[in-house]
């Protein structure tokens, strides 16, 4: 029998897009020089999206989408 998660992060999907905190979060990780690994487990939140983030932030500067900009 599986016990409710009382961690947040657990209870949330993986397919779910992160917000624009949970952005900031990344970047600031990746500030302090944790590995991409370790910021996806800590926020529960795929390898991938996390290196796109960064790869997002180095390129541009920003984490924000165009659609989120054009305030759409």
């Amino acid at each position: 029998m599986k016990t409710a998660s009382t961690n947040i992060w657990e209870r949330m999907g993986r397919s779910q897009k992160p917000s624009e905190f949970k952005h900031g979060i990344m970047i600031g990780c990746h500030l302090c020089n944790r590995s991409i690994r370790e910021i996806s487990l800590l926020l529960n939140i795929q390898r991938s999206t996390v290196s796109g983030i960064i790869t997002k932030w180095k390129q541009l500067g920003t984490t924000v989408t165009n659609h989120t900009a054009n305030g759409l």
